[in-house]
Parts: C-alpha cells; structure tokens; sequence
C-alpha cells in the first residue's frame, strides 16, 4: 500500500511538472538536456582542476572520468535493466498526457536517470574538490537543472531523479576518497 502511494504521488508529481512547459522553454530544457551542452563546463572544471592541483589533477580528473563512467553504466544495469520502470513517455497508463519535445522519448526504462546520476557525480566530486561555496552552488544548481529537465521533457519520472542524484553522490563520495587517498596518501585529511 505504501509502494503504491509513493508511486501514485510520484505520477502526480510528475504530470504536474511535466504541464509546466512551453515552447521557449521546451528548446531550452531541450538543450540543457543535451549532453553535449555541457562541454564548456566541463572543460572549464578540467581548467581550474589542473590550475589548483597541478600534476595531482590528473589523479582526480582520471578518478572522474572512471566515477562518470561506472555511475553510467551501472545507472543501465544495476537498475534500468533490474528494475525496467516504464518512462512516463512509454508508459501506456499515462503516456497520452505527457508532454513530449520533439517526440523524442528514449529508451524504455527510467528508474534511475543516467543524466541525474553522471550530473550528479560530477557536481558532488567536484563541489568537494573545490571547497568552494559559489562554485558548490553553481555546479550543484547545474546539477539539478540538467535533472529536472529530463521530468520536463517527459522522460523521467521524479523518482528516476532522485535516485539517480543519490546514486550518483553516493558514487562520487566513494571516487573522490579513493582518488584523495591514492594523491595524498593516509596523513591529509
């Protein structure tokens, strides 16, 4: 009874979301959504990488690609694949309600989005690398746009988001350690 109150309030959340659209905002979810919209920023977080920490960026930038990429793929296999969630623009129960840009729904399953989990690796590693509150703010603000984004294009639901972004923390706390530890050895807190 509880699971089906969750995913009922989970359904709700979404069609309510999902409604909020139009068409300026449709190509610009449209585009935040897009992977390849991010590359500025990526580059320009690999920039500030190697300025602070010189050769020792490029322990943390390899420990980043291996979390983005682990996070990615077991975002598929561990979860999508296990648990096959409909996406709300397959699922027949409400797929004529969903609102869909540029009838692009992508592949079948939801539960996690790999966008929410690899924005959100990136965003909490990088936030902690950093230290730095404005930055922190920016990338997490970021985060949650390029998430929320993909409830906007009728592609996930909230849930999909949210257990993506603590997948995807959870992976980037576990690289960041790791990679701190291989850096600085056991002495540097």
């Amino acid at each position: 009874m509880l699971f089906d109150f969750l995913v009922n309030l989970d359904t709700d959340l979404f069609l309510y979301l999902n409604r909020l659209h139009t068409d300026t905002w449709d190509e610009i979810m449209w585009w935040v959504s897009n992977k390849y919209a991010s590359i500025p920023l990526y580059l320009t977080v690999l920039f500030f990488v190697f300025k602070k920490y010189k050769f020792k960026g490029f322990i943390f930038v390899i420990a980043l690609i291996f979390a983005v990429t682990i996070a990615d793929k077991l975002s598929v296999h561990l979860f999508k694949n296990v648990f096959e969630r409909l996406r709300p623009c397959h699922n027949p129960e409400i797929s004529k309600l969903v609102h869909i840009v540029r009838n692009k729904c992508g592949g079948q399953y939801g539960f996690i989005s790999s966008h929410a989990t690899n924005s959100f690796v990136i965003a909490v590693f990088t936030s902690i690398l950093f230290k730095n509150k404005y930055f922190s703010f920016l990338i997490l603000f970021w985060a949650i746009t390029v998430s929320y984004s993909r409830i906007y294009l009728g592609v996930h639901f909230p849930a999909d988001i949210i257990g993506g972004a603590i997948f995807g923390s959870i992976i980037a706390l576990i690289f960041y350690f790791i990679s701190k530890k291989v850096v600085y050895g056991t002495n540097k807190n």
